[in-house]
């Protein structure tokens, strides 16, 4: 009987040290993807800034080499499902970058053009007018309101939006129209 009871010992005390160990994991993980979301926000607004720079800069027009670049942010997949988060973050990628979405090229005939995603939000204000609206408004309003990825991309391309002139920042988080 001694061995069976020194074996239910060491199995009981196998299975506390795993508890522990467990618990540990845990915390480990959850501090883990804490600071993936950090570095990926920080990743985002790099890209942008970087983006922004390159529209600035001669011959980084549509004629330009596409350079290379993260198409879209780095997602955790689940442990549970493993193959689903990886086809999501696949899909995720072959949609068109939020950082490219409102950016302004010169055209060949020397005027400017912008995306589409600056002309849905220049065709919304100017039914708007002088409405004072949120970028979460925006972005509902043309169908962008399904994630933070597609509220964020109208929120920098009202950013630059106003930047531009084009529209008028009218108090935090607010916007309006630029009237003539």
């Amino acid at each position: 009987m001694g061995s069976v009871t020194q074996t239910a010992r060491a199995i009981e005390s196998t299975a506390e040290s795993l508890q522990e160990d467990l618990a540990r994991l845990e915390i480990q993980k959850q501090a883990l993807e804490r600071e993936l979301a950090a570095v990926t926000a920080h990743l985002g607004s790099v890209q942008r800034a970087l983006d922004a720079l390159q529209a600035l800069m001669p011959g980084t027009g549509p004629a330009a080499a596409p350079t290379p670049r993260d198409p879209a942010p780095v997602s955790v997949p689940s442990p549970t499902k493993p193959e689903a988060a990886r086809a999501a973050a696949t899909a995720e990628a072959a949609v068109e970058s939020p950082a490219t979405a409102g950016r302004s090229d010169e055209a060949s005939d020397g005027s400017t053009t912008y995306g589409k995603l600056t002309e849905q939000i220049l065709a919304y204000f100017a039914q708007a007018r002088d409405t004072e609206v949120r970028a979460r408004d925006v972005a509902s309003a043309l169908g962008r309101d399904t994630d933070s990825g597609s509220i964020n991309a109208v929120r920098s391309t009202l950013d630059r939006l106003v930047g531009a002139s084009r529209v008028q920042r009218a108090g935090r988080g607010l916007y309006r129209a630029i009237m003539p």
